[in-house]
């Protein structure tokens, strides 16, 4: 996989989640240590990350800036779409395309589901070598959420085989969450995982997810039995509403008290499953269950930042070595990138 952009899940592969996790690991092994942090942030104190969040954004925001942070990097937000020159009917290629120019590497969070590809068409069209990182894409892709949730999984069930044969229930607003459309994307790259699509029939997984998982043979099954469901799980990942993208006060006329995971429902759950959720959260998982062991909302938060850390490293040490080759490089190169100490 050549890391020029990250748009979309399905641009990753099983070996390039291998190696990012691994890279992730030995980043968070160097940051254990004085001299590994300073050593990370001496890697691009040359460089600028601008992030472009058009959509509200505390977590992803922070733990993108941290990661740039993390490697000595400039940052410059851009949050508020009242102070952009958009309110005065320019362009957002236009900005984009400005914005190249301060930077060198450009994150965007909009809620145009489209943006974040043809920025990144812009920018190849333009003879402009700025990455595009898609922080979120409106209800569409949120393919950095998906590594990290991934990577999370990963790390949980180490000890039982990894993520292969387990079952993962996703629940809530499946229709418009954009986390779960990544990570149910990210089950091709497993054997014998089966989904549990669990949600209010008018917020069902949409149709180009359905028809993604029966084209890689990925075994579902769509329901609203929330509890048989956290039964049966080894992993049950919940989801928030998405009322911010409601048209007509969807949200309103759906009764969501049936999808939210208590204190009850941890005694529903098995001794050695995980309870997950991208944040930020309302009712739909209960705070008082945060004191199990088993509900990893806060680890999983922890590893946006190093996984994130890890693919701003790699996005721009891929650029440095483009820049010195004058073009796309050789594998045996963009293998040896991988490596924490080759920069």
């Amino acid at each position: 996989m050549r890391f020029r952009h990250i748009l979309r899940a399905d641009q990753f592969d099983r070996h390039t989640l291998d190696r990012l996790y691994a890279l992730t690991n030995r980043i968070r092994k160097k940051r254990g240590t004085r001299d590994g942090a300073l050593w990370l942030r001496a890697q691009f104190p040359h460089r600028r990350a601008i992030l472009y969040f058009l959509q509200s954004s505390s977590r992803t925001w922070g733990s993108f800036v941290a990661a740039a942070q993390n490697l000595g990097m400039d940052t410059l937000d851009i949050r508020d779409p009242r102070v952009s020159s958009e309110v005065k009917g320019e362009a957002s290629l236009d900005s984009i395309r400005t914005f190249s120019s301060y930077a060198d590497v450009i994150i965007m969070r909009v809620n145009d589901k489209g943006l974040a590809a043809k920025a990144a068409e812009h920018m190849d069209s333009a003879g402009r070598p700025i990455p595009i990182i898609n922080g979120g894409s409106g209800p569409d892709e949120h393919p950095t959420q998906a590594c990290l949730d991934d990577y999370t999984l990963r790390r949980s069930f180490k000890e039982r085989g990894g993520i292969d044969g387990k079952t993962i229930a996703l629940v809530g607003d499946l229709k418009r969450g954009r986390t779960v459309r990544s990570l149910a994307r990210f089950m091709q790259h497993y054997t014998g995982v089966k989904l549990l699509l669990v949600s209010p029939p008018p917020f069902a997984m949409e149709k180009d997810v359905l028809d993604f998982l029966q084209e890689h043979e990925i075994r579902y099954a769509v329901t609203d039995n929330f509890d048989q469901a956290v039964a049966e799980a080894d992993a049950v990942y919940m989801t928030r509403i998405q009322d911010e993208h409601d048209t007509r006060g969807e949200s309103a006329g759906v009764d969501f008290s049936k999808f939210c995971f208590t204190e009850r429902h941890l005694k529903i759950l098995k001794p050695h499953s995980i309870v997950m959720h991208p944040l930020p959260r309302r009712e739909e998982l209960s705070v008082s269950c945060d004191k199990d062991p088993r509900v990893m909302i806060w680890r999983q938060e922890r590893n946006g930042m190093h996984v994130r850390t890890a693919l701003l490293l790699r996005v721009l040490r891929e650029q440095e070595m483009e820049k010195r080759w004058g073009g796309p490089l050789p594998k045996h190169i963009q293998d040896q990138l991988w490596l924490l100490d080759s920069a």
